[in-house]
């Protein structure tokens, strides 16, 4: 089967393995930041849509202190590249999918958000198929 990786980049040779713990570990970059956020605006730093955590409806605060633990939990395990943080990784990203599509009347309806998350995805399952693949052949 014809192959393109792996590919020698300046002596290095780069591997769909390693594209794919490179994008976790850009996943996980991006989980981080927004874990401080949700950080913030729990301690009071920062207001979301012009309220600060105290001020916020409960189920804004509920998914809030969600997101800070989770968020910050599955940046971890995404930089460690481990499986359980996919699995922590996929239950954010579907968890913001849902709470921005189903319930959008709550928490509002963010297309971008849910456009990025499922795209992350999709290259995500993408990139691990050909790991697996490239890993079957050699």
């Amino acid at each position: 089967m014809l192959s393109i990786f792996p590919v020698n980049l300046f002596g290095i040779s780069i591997t769909v393995r390693l594209l794919l713990l490179t994008f976790l570990r850009v996943i996980g970059g991006t989980l981080v930041i927004a874990g401080v956020i949700h950080w913030a605006r729990i301690i009071g730093y920062v207001p979301w849509r012009g309220l600060y955590f105290w001020d916020m409806p409960t189920e804004w605060q509920a998914v809030t202190i969600y997101f800070a633990v989770f968020d910050l939990a599955a940046a971890v395990g995404l930089w460690l590249g481990v499986s359980w943080g996919v699995v922590m990784w996929l239950m954010v990203a579907l968890s913001q999918v849902t709470m921005h599509s189903l319930f959008s009347d709550t928490f509002g309806n963010r297309p971008w958000e849910i456009t990025y998350y499922i795209i992350t995805i999709v290259l995500y399952f993408g990139l691990a198929y050909l790991a697996e693949r490239e890993a079957r052949e050699s």
